[in-house]
């Protein structure tokens, strides 16, 4: 019988290799859509609604002829329609989202410097943005709080939702979160198509200053072509999670953890590293007992086969090491002193402290935004934030005296750039 996921030992003489193709498995193994959306984004961006109307009939199996926007109402009567339970829940979850990214938020400033120039910075909140929801193999309430929460406290004028329907069906719980998280509009198309529509604007839906939010492979690829025309969040893949455990944290929670990243798709990626072999197999045993009791167990039993490993390594210190060529998208520290190991830890989108605290609480209701970079991108780029919804200007001010003293400076550095206008124009206010 086959594994169910990969066992990989640091120790052996083909573990370098072996590591290396782990970590670009998802790039090798993922079909290149790009051809097929370039063209998609070419039509919508040319033909507007009409273009945008047949893509969503033909890939989302609808018969729709005129706009998909739904009304602000349709939004609070699913609110008050799901169960209570849900409801509270989300209540919950936004509060702890709103509290968290409210410490994030940057205000404008100033200082004046010793020869009388002022400096400072000028902070503004986009006008516009569209945020994308997934639909198609699940419904995503969180993503709809995670991302307009921020763009919310930011001071975005306007957040516009773009969520897909197959079928024409959107679930009424992801309504209710925009409802909670005060989203202006929500139209019902999805893919590479409600990019382009976004990003160019249709008869019906106005182009955004930026675009935020998860998707699949034809999403990120529509948000590339797009990238310039308006700003993007992050080039987002499938899911990861790594895991650091010491051996001594109950293997079910540590199989769980990694089956509830596999469940995401088969693309999604869970790795535990580990010192302790004997731990390994329990973890192993765990998720084969445990498989069968889940929903998604196709799913997840695809993930671990194609893109999961378990790997035994010599210590933490190397395991922390490991981590950093991996930089995941969600880092779990199982171990008894998670902040022993945080100095060593360069690149992860999110970690979780200790063992008690599941990957699933930040997918939900923790309070940072789900939203992270993945496929290694952690080396360069962060969770999405109330950052991601402010643009940062500078101010300068200067005095008649700091002109002088400042325009010997700038004079000089034109003269010996080859700029003379530049050296010209920053003398002349002084009388040089």
């Amino acid at each position: 019988m086959a594994e169910l996921i990969a066992r990989l030992d640091s120790a052996a003489t083909d573990f370098t290799a072996r590591f290396a193709r782990l970590r670009t498995s998802q790039r090798d193994a993922a079909e290149d859509v790009t051809a097929a959306v370039r063209a998609i984004v070419a039509d919508v961006r040319q033909r507007g609604d009409a273009a945008l109307l047949e893509y969503t009939n033909r890939f989302d199996r609808r018969d729709v002829t005129s706009a998909v926007q739904l009304e602000i109402t349709d939004c609070t009567a699913a609110l008050e329609r799901i169960a209570p339970a849900v409801r509270d829940a989300l209540g919950e979850a936004a509060a702890r989202i709103q509290e968290f990214h409210e410490r994030q938020r940057q205000d404008s400033w100033r200082y004046t410097a010793a020869d009388g120039t002022v400096l400072g910075q000028w902070i503004t909140p986009l006008d516009r943005v569209g945020l994308y929801v997934p639909g198609g193999q699940a419904a995503y309430p969180s993503s709809v709080l995670m991302t307009a929460i921020p763009a919310r406290v930011a001071g975005v004028r306007e957040v516009i939702v773009v969520a897909p329907a197959p079928a024409g069906q959107l679930a009424p719980v992801v309504l209710a979160a925009a409802a909670i998280a005060g989203v202006d509009r929500v139209f019902t198309v999805g893919g590479a198509q409600a990019i382009a529509a976004l990003a160019y604007g249709t008869e019906t839906i106005p182009a955004v200053d930026k675009i935020c939010g998860p998707g699949n492979r034809y999403v990120a690829a529509a948000k590339a072509l797009v990238f310039g025309q308006v700003g993007i969040d992050m080039f987002a893949g499938p899911s990861e999670i790594a895991i650091v455990c010491d051996g001594l944290t109950e293997p079910d929670w540590i199989a769980l953890d990694l089956m509830a990243q596999a469940e995401h798709d088969e693309q999604a990626q869970a790795i535990l590293l580990a010192p302790d072999r004997a731990f390994l197999d329990r973890v192993a045993a765990s998720i084969g007992r445990l498989l069968p009791t889940l929903e998604r167990s196709a799913a997840i039993a695809g993930s671990l086969a194609a893109r999961g490993a378990l790997i035994a390594v010599r210590d933490l210190d190397e395991a922390i090491a490991l981590v950093n060529q991996i930089a995941p998208e969600h880092l779990e520290l199982s171990v008894a002193d998670p902040d022993a190991l945080l100095p060593s830890i360069r690149h992860a989108g999110a970690i979780f402290l200790g063992r008690h605290t599941s990957e699933a609480l930040g997918d939900y209701c923790a309070g940072p935004s789900h939203v992270l970079p993945t496929a290694g991108s952690a080396r360069f780029s962060s969770a999405l934030g109330v950052p991601d919804f402010q643009k940062r200007g500078s101010l300068i001010g200067c005095t008649p005296a700091s002109a002088r003293r400042l325009g010997a400076i700038a004079e000089a550095l034109g003269h010996a750039e080859g700029l003379t206008a530049h050296a010209r124009s920053a003398a002349i206010r002084s009388g040089q």
